[in-house]
């Protein structure tokens, strides 16, 4: 998969587990899907998220890994992706590593 395509689809993909995990949450915490990382020439995905506030995230990491299947069937329904990837979700550790810098920095 050439450089342009796999950022399409990482987007694609990226957008779409936003708009399913708002659709599908109960609301308790706020998820927010920060990026995409393919794998295995695009056929396996993981949706890196965070979650707010932190104290859900072990909630919010069981719920996602939970509707991993409905998701995938989401995927299927809403784009017309040729191969579909095998999905996994995950905290983004890079990302709340980053908040902590920016927090300490800003001391």
């Amino acid at each position: 998969m050439n450089a342009i395509k796999e950022e399409r689809v990482k987007e694609l993909i990226r957008h779409k587990a936003s708009e399913f995990l708002k659709k599908e949450s109960a609301g308790k915490g706020l998820i927010t899907v920060t990026r995409v990382r393919l794998a295995d020439k695009g056929t396996k995905a993981v949706i890196l998220f965070t979650v707010f506030p932190t104290e859900e995230e072990s909630a919010a990491v069981n719920f996602a890994k939970r509707k991993r299947s409905e998701f995938r069937e989401y995927l299927r329904q809403e784009t017309k992706l040729f191969q579909l990837p095998f999905i996994d979700f995950n905290i983004d550790l890079g990302e709340k590593n980053r908040q902590k810098i920016d927090a300490l920095s800003k001391k």
